[in-house]
């Protein structure tokens, strides 16, 4: 199993349960056997009336996620108005889910972390936390990634971060400066302060919580929505074909700038 649910040991909080992306050797890259685990996971939450608030996070002290992995073969209908993009069913609120989710993000979150941050009602961090989005280095557009990147900080730092690739990454105190991340902590306390706040979330009325969530997505769900409808558009008519781009990653520079 990719995807580990269970209560968080450290605290025990009631009422909380931790969904783990588990590929920690791939940097929690998303195959697609994780993508359904992942839809499963939201699903069965639904029904779970003992869980009321999740705490999403990543294995191991190396990445939070990196998005879709490279090696996955993703199959494509045969026509120029239909495309497959197996992120788009990864995030809780795609599957339904109204409950809180909070991620705990602990090293490296780019390009499809965002599938899955973008659904999260918040974000906590420790100080290891980097945000980057690779796609315009290698000659693909950040379509959706950059929608729901735009819900989440100010236009100028999406557009930073969606433009300037692997050049650049956004540090976990940026990010905090900027309010992508609700609260910082120290190297590996992310998941408890996470924890923590999803505990007390979880002892308020569940109806009230729910409720302020699904308003709160209400908010900003027309301007996904309509982001979306251009995606496929602009992803078509502006990405490399593939082989160039397997070429770009293979000359990708190595060094990065981190603000």
């Amino acid at each position: 199993m990719s995807v580990q649910v269970g209560p968080c040991k450290d605290t025990g909080a009631g009422g909380v349960t931790v969904v783990t992306l588990d590929r920690p050797e791939r940097l929690n890259a998303i195959d697609l056997g994780m993508v359904g685990e992942l839809q499963d996971v939201w699903r069965q939450l639904r029904f779970d009336d003992s869980v009321r608030a999740v705490v999403l996070t990543g294995a191991g002290e190396r990445a939070f996620c990196t998005g879709l992995d490279r090696d996955a073969v993703v199959p494509q209908p045969d026509s120029p108005y239909m495309a497959d993009d197996p992120l788009l069913r990864v995030g809780p609120k795609a599957n339904d889910l109204w409950k809180p989710v909070i991620a705990a993000v602990r090293g490296a979150a780019c390009g499809g972390a965002f599938y899955l941050l973008g659904e999260c009602d918040f974000l906590v961090a420790d100080t290891t936390a980097t945000f980057f989005d690779p796609h315009t280095t290698y000659g693909m557009v950040s379509a959706y990634e950059a929608v729901l990147m735009a819900q989440m900080m100010p236009h100028g730092e999406a557009a930073r971060t969606a433009l300037m690739g692997t050049a650049e990454r956004m540090s976990a105190r940026r990010a905090h400066d900027i309010g992508l991340v609700t609260e910082l902590t120290e190297p590996g306390e992310a998941l408890a302060a996470a924890t923590a706040a999803a505990s007390v979330i979880a002892e308020y009325p569940t109806e009230a919580v729910q409720g302020t969530v699904r308003a709160l997505w209400a908010a900003k769900e027309v301007s996904v929505a309509q982001g979306f409808a251009q995606a496929p558009h602009l992803v078509a008519l502006g990405n490399l074909p593939g082989g160039r781009q397997a070429e770009l990653f293979r000359a990708r520079r190595r060094e990065f700038r981190v603000r």
